[in-house]
């Protein structure tokens, strides 16, 4: 049976962790970072390319309407709730399915759990390269304010990222679990 991952899927920056006998690790990414910006940005270059983490960072200056940050304050949210915030983003939000938000990309329009999905798989794929072995559960953390339709939203992002998600469980849940609270 392989790992179950633990992923912080944070608003700026995310990471995964594993345990290991007893002790929490958190794995470092490509990069050799232990945390990646939760950014994603789909290059200008029309064959769909895109770049997860500190790559999509470092190119958002240059390319700002097309990269996503903190996508995590739109997830199961209304396009309708959204209308003050969307204007403090440089990119294009939209009316998504069931009236939703979703962020418009040239012709193409991403659900926030697609998007979140990118960096998902971005984690996952860190952990599989630390352990050799494909990574296939996991639990997210979410903040303890979340609601049911960002809960459930969080959770479609795992699935779409390939993962079976065990649990969502709050951000100061999984901090006392840390300290054996």
């Amino acid at each position: 049976m392989g790992k179950i991952t633990g992923n912080d899927l944070g608003t700026t920056n995310s990471c995964v962790a594993v345990m290991e006998g007893n002790e929490p690790v958190v794995i470092p990414n490509s990069e050799g970072r232990r945390t990646t910006p939760s950014i994603v940005a789909f290059l200008d270059n029309g064959n769909g390319e895109r770049k997860v983490g500190d790559p999509a960072k470092r190119q958002a200056i240059t390319n700002p309407k097309n990269t996503i940050a903190s996508i995590k304050r739109f997830m199961g949210r209304a396009f309708s709730e959204v209308t003050e915030e969307g204007k403090h983003v440089a990119y294009q939000l939209a009316p998504g399915p069931n009236s939703t938000v979703a962020v418009k990309i040239g012709d193409r329009t991403y659900t926030p759990q697609e998007i979140s999905a990118m960096v998902l798989q971005k984690m996952k794929q860190t952990a599989e390269d630390y352990l050799g072995h494909p990574v296939t559960e996991a639990v997210i953390t979410v903040p303890a304010y979340f609601n049911d339709a960002q809960r459930q939203a969080t959770k479609e992002a795992g699935a779409i990222a390939g993962l079976d998600v065990k649990r969502i469980i709050n951000e100061p849940t999984a901090a006392a679990l840390a300290y054996g609270l």
